[in-house]
């Protein structure tokens, strides 16, 4: 919407030498805009794990964390063990680790994919998972291989429920 708001005012602005033209009317205008506009593709959320581990989906690439849940469960990260770029990992592989002063954990994939980033700043400040696990604390970035991986996995409310009848 906003792409199309600039192509339209673009449009009435400037000839192709830069110059001010004389503006068609508003509407006319957008409707030639909206005509170049192109659908919307990505398709953002967010799912977990009965792990504890989060994949923010957006197109077909997940970003990859474990819960705010996980990290008060473990206490202070000292260290975070991570894979490298180009890594492949299957559906429920074990691509990394968290230790912590209560305990170590494996982190584990919610879906299937390679490896197409890794948060380096963990390696300087894993604190970043307890202070913010679910933006800045992020793991790693995967290009996802098939999204219907994500099917079984929890929405926000059915992972608020599962980690509330956890704690009873």
């Amino acid at each position: 919407m906003v792409m199309a708001m600039r192509m339209a005012t673009a449009l009435m602005a400037r000839s192709a030498r830069g110059r001010m033209t004389h503006a068609a009317p508003l509407g006319a205008s957008w409707r030639m805009a909206s005509r170049f506009q192109q659908p919307a593709v990505a398709h953002f959320s967010t799912k977990y794990t009965k792990q504890h581990e989060y994949i923010h989906v957006n197109g077909n690439e997940g970003t990859i964390g474990i819960t705010d849940f996980a990290q008060n469960q473990l206490g202070d990260v000292v260290y975070v063990d991570l894979p490298s770029v180009g890594d492949r990992f299957a559906k429920g592989d074990v691509f990394g680790a968290v230790e912590s002063v209560k305990a170590a954990s494996d982190i584990y994939t919610p879906a299937s994919g390679e490896v197409i980033a890794v948060n380096e700043d963990l390696a300087e400040n894993p604190n970043l998972v307890n202070e913010e696990a679910m933006t800045a604390g992020w793991f790693i970035k995967i290009s996802l291989d098939d999204v219907s991986d994500l099917d079984d996995l929890m929405d926000d409310p059915a992972y608020k429920e599962h980690c509330e009848n956890e704690e009873h």
